[in-house]
């Protein structure tokens, strides 16, 4: 058995103090940004499907293909899961900094191209949104695994969870500041250039000016995430990379003692022998010591986002099924793009954004474990309280109660296993492990994104009368029973996780003991 470093001792007992906030900033902001590149997509679609699918001939406003849709909303999901498995891999291998600058030049110059995209052909334009989306979605990748084991190996061990969550939770501001800039950038537009709705001039209705709006919101995001790069290049390395994986501890103790603003005693320990340990992620050892927790980490991820994207992504078409938005032929395009980024921002203000600091508030008190049974419990509940009496919540006069409920599966989302499953695996593994270790875990999650993205866009169409272009599915009332019943499975897997508020790093991954030891699951 060894004990632990002195550098990582003074990490751990360290107060808070101006560095930590500092940190939640810098890793904060890419996180903002990760939030308002994946999510602004989904206010902007209908714009695009009015300004390059609209036939003059139909009497509706244009819509964009089932096929063209699910590339849209789905591409940047795919990048982003390759992304997090290649740069959490790249993370334990060159070092958590080393790559961090990276992840964020290219989210701006993907974001930035996006907005660029050749041509006013749909099928041009189409084309290169989604290639630099995916790119896009390969640098937000990237950020997961990085931004959550670097604020973990900074934080100290009482409040560790709360800086996490705080990291996080920039994701909600994220969310909100894209409808915010969709609200500003349409009534600006709308009002320099006013348009007839669709029923009495289809063409005006849309104006040529509406293609420069789609493109400037897509852009903006990226303006909070460059300012933040110098920052990001001045941080050192972390100590626990540093001083357990590169094996230079004299590094780790200068870095740290300046950061901290104090004198650390140094140690001469040369790297493994700091652990002890050699073994690898597919070894047996590993799956001994921490086979359940990937286990636990990867299917709860999986489920809690099949459920959260296709609600996030999708937000707008439940809006117009249940009348909360006027039919699209009664608005020009401009005014529908207003009228959904309003309707998700009130989502985001009163569920979204509240959840995720009420995770900060309550993570290092309540636990991770019991705040994320208790999330997926309270989406189930929400989940079957609005598609038990779903036909009467979407008749006019009844609208009210159903976005309530709406907005409280969200709020129980975020106050619960959407920021549960980001923080836990940034805990439980060993340090030339965790990134990786975190990067799978996401990755994981984004599947369950992209299975929520593209199913939930089939598998809510009318039994009776599908959209143009969709075949028939199982109605939303169907699409949000199963959705229930996958946040149930998360509860159930939930079971698994062990609860690490409190602990130290090497103390959760057992970096200190014999490798016999092992740490049991909360629930079992």
């Amino acid at each position: 058995a060894t004990e632990q470093l002195n550098v990582l001792k003074a990490l751990d007992v360290a107060k808070t103090q101006l560095y930590h906030f500092k940190a939640v900033v810098i890793a904060g902001m890419g996180f903002f940004t990760d939030a308002y590149d994946l999510f602004c997509i989904a206010l902007v679609t209908k714009l695009l499907g009015r300004i390059y699918y609209t036939d003059p001939a139909l009497n509706e406003p244009g819509h964009l293909p089932a096929n063209v849709s699910a590339a849209v909303n789905g591409v940047a999901l795919c990048g982003t899961l390759a992304g997090q498995l290649f740069f959490g891999w790249l993370g334990d291998k060159l070092g958590r900094k080393s790559v961090y600058g990276f992840t964020l030049i290219l989210m701006v110059l993907c974001s930035i191209a996006s907005g660029l995209s050749f041509g006013h052909e749909a099928k041009g334009v189409m084309g290169t949104l989604c290639f630099f989306r995916f790119w896009l979605g390969f640098g937000v990748g990237g950020d997961y695994p990085l931004s959550a084991t670097i604020m973990s190996e900074y934080a100290n061990k009482k409040t560790r969870g709360t800086f996490i969550a705080a990291v996080f939770a920039m994701q909600g501001f994220g969310i909100l500041f894209g409808t915010i800039v969709t609200i500003i950038v349409s009534s600006a537009f709308r009002h320099a250039f006013p348009a007839p709705p669709f029923y009495i001039d289809a063409a005006a209705s849309i104006g040529p000016e509406a293609d420069y709006v789609w493109r400037i919101i897509v852009m903006f995001g990226t303006i909070p995430a460059a300012l933040t790069y110098y920052w990001r290049m001045k941080m050192p390395e972390t100590a626990r990379y540093t001083a357990l994986i590169a094996g230079n501890t004299k590094q780790a103790t200068s870095d740290m003692s300046k950061v901290l603003n104090k004198e650390i005693s140094e140690e001469n320990v040369q790297g493994e022998r700091a652990t002890g340990d050699t073994w690898g992620l597919f070894s047996r050892q590993f799956m001994k010591r921490h086979g359940v927790h990937l286990l636990a980490t990867t299917s709860t991820w999986f489920l809690l986002d099949v459920a959260f994207y296709s609600q996030n992504l999708f937000q707008k078409d439940i809006f117009t099924k249940i009348g909360w938005i006027p039919p699209a032929k009664t608005m020009n395009a401009l005014e529908e793009l207003y009228r959904i980024a309003r309707a998700q921002a009130l989502i985001a203000l009163c569920g979204t954004v509240p959840g995720y600091w009420f995770t900060v508030a309550f993570i290092d008190i309540i636990g991770r474990f019991w705040i994320q049974l208790m999330g997926f419990t309270m989406m189930t509940i929400f989940m079957l309280a609005i598609a038990i009496p779903y036909d009467y919540l979407v008749k006019p006069g009844h609208h009210t109660g159903f976005v309530v409920l709406y907005g409280l599966t969200f709020f129980f989302a975020n106050f619960g296993p959407n920021s549960t499953t980001f923080i836990v695996p940034a805990e439980i593994f060993p340090a030339r492990l965790r990134s990786t270790c975190h990067g799978i875990s996401a990755a994981t999650g984004k599947a369950g994104a992209i299975i929520g993205a593209f199913g939930f866009l089939y598998a809510s169409q009318d039994q009776k009368k599908p959209e143009t272009g969709y075949s028939r599915g199982i109605g939303m009332r169907n699409a949000l029973f199963v959705l229930a019943g996958t946040n149930f499975l998360g509860l159930l897997f939930s079971l698994l996780v062990p609860e690490s508020k409190g602990k130290s790093l090497e103390e959760l991954s057992k970096e200190n003991v014999g490798d016999d030891d092992t740490i049991a699951p909360t629930g079992v």
